[in-house]
C-alpha cells in the first residue's frame, strides 16, 4: 500500500513537470493536484493522530480532560459511541484508533476528530444538546471525517509539494512530528470545505441507520443553534463555525435524506420518544451527572 501509494503521487510529479517547465509552475500544479487528495496511509493518519493526542496530554492548560466523574464517558462510550461503530458502514473500525475523550470547557460548543480516530467531545457541547439522538448525530459526524480522512486530505493540501516530495522521496521520521505539531498550535488545522461536511452528515445518517438512534440526530445541534439565534453569533461556537460551516443549509440536506429514505422527519423540539430519541436517559445518565 505505501510503495503503490508513493508511485502514484511520482508519477503524478513526473506528469507536472513533463508539461510545465518552471518551478513556480510545478508547485502550482502539484498543489492543485492535491486539494482533494490524501498522501496519507492509514498507518501515517493513526501515528499521526496518535502523536497529537501526546501534544494534548502535555498541555492540559489548553485541552484540559474531564475527569470528574468517570461514569460519564464510559456511558457516552459504551452506549452511543461503540455503538455507532459497530456499524457495518464503518470500514476502518478495525485500522484506526477509535477512542473517545471529553474536554472539560463548558464555554465551548464543539467536537472534533483527529486523524486515525481519536474523537473530543467538549463539555459545552455536552450539555447544550439535550438528547441522545443529538449526540450520536455528532459522533457519528466526526466519525465521518475520520473515516474519509478528512484532516489528512487538508493536511496535503496545506503543506503541498514539500510534504510530496519529503514523503516520496524519502522518509522523514520527524516529519509527521512535526505535522502533529503544527496540528495542535492550529497551524495546519484549516477550516472543513462545504463538501466535507455534507459527506461527514451523510455517513452519520448511514451509520446511526445502523443503530438505536434516529437517523436525522446530526440536524439538531443546527436546529437548536438556530432557533437560539446563535448560528452567526459568539457564545462559545467561534472553534466550531470555523471548521463546520453552513449549518443551516446542513439541516435541509438532512431532511431531504429522510424524506429520500422514507423516514419521518422530526425537528429536535417535535421528535417522539419512540423514533430513537432518548431524552430522559440522557439527562439522567449524562448532563445530571457532569
Amino acid at each position: 500500500m505505501i510503495r503503490e501509494k508513493r508511485f502514484v503521487f511520482l508519477l503524478v510529479l513526473f506528469i507536472a513537470i513533463g508539461f510545465l517547465t518552471s518551478c513556480d509552475a510545478v508547485t502550482d500544479a502539484m498543489e492543485k493536484v492535491t486539494d482533494n487528495i490524501n498522501l496519507f496511509t492509514d498507518a501515517d493518519e493513526v501515528k499521526l493522530g496518535a502523536d497529537v493526542v501526546t501534544e494534548m496530554k502535555n498541555n492540559p492548560a489548553e485541552y484540559p480532560i474531564y475527569t470528574k466523574n468517570p461514569a460519564v464517558k464510559s456511558y457516552i462510550k459504551t452506549r452511543i459511541f461503540d455503538q455507532i461503530l459497530s456499524s457495518s458502514k464503518i470500514a476502518k473500525k478495525n485500522v484506526f484508533n477509535y477512542t473517545l475523550e471529553i474536554v472539560n470547557d463548558d464555554d465551548v460548543l464543539n467536537a472534533f476528530a483527529l486523524p486515525g480516530g481519536p474523537v473530543y467531545l467538549y463539555t459545552g457541547l455536552i450539555k447544550y444538546l439535550d438528547s441522545e439522538a443529538a449526540l450520536a448525530g455528532v459522533l457519528g459526524h466526526e466519525i465521518g471525517h475520520a473515516e474519509e480522512s478528512h484532516a489528512a486530505e487538508r493536511i496535503t493540501k496545506h503543506y503541498g509539494v514539500s510534504i510530496i516530495l519529503g514523503m516520496i522521496l524519502g522518509e522523514n521520521p520527524s516529519e509527521l512530528a512535526q505535522i502533529a505539531a503544527n496540528l495542535f498550535t492550529g497551524v495546519a488545522f484549516l477550516a472543513n470545505s462545504r463538501s466535507d461536511e455534507d459527506q461527514s452528515d451523510l455517513r452519520s445518517f448511514e451509520y446511526l441507520q445502523d443503530t438505536r438512534y434516529y437517523p436525522g440526530g446530526v440536524k439538531f445541534f443546527f436546529e437548536k443553534l438556530r432557533d437560539d439565534g446563535l448560528v452567526s453569533s459568539g457564545g462559545g461556537l467561534e472553534k466550531y463555525l470555523s471548521t463546520h460551516p453552513d449549518p443551516v443549509d446542513r439541516i435541509s440536506n438532512t431532511d431531504a435524506r429522510l424524506q429520500n429514505a422514507g423516514i419521518t422527519v422530526y425537528t429536535y423540539e417535535n421528535a417522539v420518544e419512540s423514533a430513537g430519541i432518548y431524552r430522559n436517559e440522557y439527562k439522567t445518565n449524562i448532563v445530571d451527572q457532569l
